[in-house]
């Protein structure tokens, strides 16, 4: 029985975690923490937990965290976590995080995007990318592990299988992206209001969200040589979902029925990524740790379309999958 502790517990990742680990046979869930005062109850916070789980919302140090867990999922803001994993891994705990702070490799270009100076640059670039489907062997029994983004789960799993082989150009990818409005987060805000996002549907951060780096990184690892994506995200009237359909030029003589071979190849012993034939919607993994994937070859362009819920394969799923992992549980454990 392993002891999870989750620190920033209000978010919607945590609450869909939390969910997770409940059916998970080797997990204890004995720590929440969040900026809350009063420290209470976690169902006061999330209602659809009422009678599911008795603890009470902490504020706790790292060191009062470790002392309690052996795992701390990290479901912080982006910059806070880096500032408390280096305790936390002094400490003896082990951590899966859920922000962009152990993402990228290098520490200029997440001070580029991200508008601060990283507080641990010395472990970037030593960190496993929490996608088990290219960096498997990476995270098993890893002490920290960094939790991949949710729209760069959605366009890597398409586009990695292919630049792999050498099938897609590696420059001038599209990538055209749908999320839901959980992806912006609980925190309220203008655009996310529900009169400002309902019946509507719009573009925001083109050629500016952070994703964008990552993505790159990513895919570039995969296909060994640099990769540069165009990245345009767009917000649905949805709670949920992300659909992904990805443009890119072909190497050579490509056709559909080889396009589609290569990532059924690349995904046979997958547990969670389902390549199909037909277009699949984000309804197909709503509430579930799979990808479903599927290509066209259009005048002579390679299309990709991808769907994963953002908050379960783009976030906890994918967490708990890691955890299994590093861990040596099986790796579909409560998934």
């Amino acid at each position: 029985m392993t002891q999870i502790a989750i620190l920033g517990a209000a978010g919607y990742t945590a609450l869909e975690l939390i969910r997770i680990l409940l059916r998970h046979d080797d997990v204890e869930i004995v720590a929440v923490t969040d900026l809350h005062e009063g420290q209470p109850h976690v169902a006061t916070i999330h209602p659809s937990l009422a009678g599911r789980i008795d603890l009470r919302v902490e504020r706790l140090s790292p060191a009062e965290v470790a002392a309690r867990a052996e795992c701390v999922f990290c479901c912080l803001p982006h910059g806070v976590s880096a500032s408390l994993v280096p305790h936390l891994l002094d400490a003896g705990a082990r951590v899966v995080d859920f922000s962009a702070d152990y993402r990228l490799a290098d520490p200029e270009v997440f001070a580029n995007w991200y508008n601060q100076k990283h507080a641990d640059p010395d472990r970037l670039g030593k960190v496993p990318y929490g996608l088990p489907e290219l960096f498997r062997d990476q995270i098993v029994g890893a002490s920290l592990v960094a939790n991949p983004g949710c729209f760069p789960t959605a366009a890597v799993l398409g586009l990695a299988p292919l630049l792999k082989a050498g099938m897609i150009e590696p420059r001038g990818i599209i990538v055209d992206s749908k999320t839901g409005v959980s992806g912006a987060g609980r925190t309220p805000r203008l655009t996310t209001h529900y009169p400002e996002c309902n019946e509507s549907m719009s573009a925001y951060n083109v050629g500016r969200h952070r994703h964008t780096p990552e993505i790159d990184q990513i895919l570039g690892t995969a296909a060994g040589k640099p990769v540069e994506v165009i990245f345009s995200p767009h917000l649905v009237p949805m709670d949920r979902g992300i659909l992904t359909t990805t443009y890119s030029q072909p190497v050579g003589d490509v056709n559909e029925e080889k396009v589609l071979q290569t990532l059924r190849d690349f995904y046979a012993e997958e547990p969670f990524v389902q390549v199909v034939d037909h277009f699949p919607g984000t309804k197909d993994t709503m509430g579930t740790n799979f990808c479903h994937v599927t290509a066209r070859v259009v005048r002579d362009r390679v299309l990709t379309i991808s769907c994963i819920d953002n908050l379960v394969k783009g976030a906890s799923g994918a967490a708990v999958q890691n955890f299994n992992l590093m861990y040596g549980y099986d790796e579909t454990a409560a998934l």
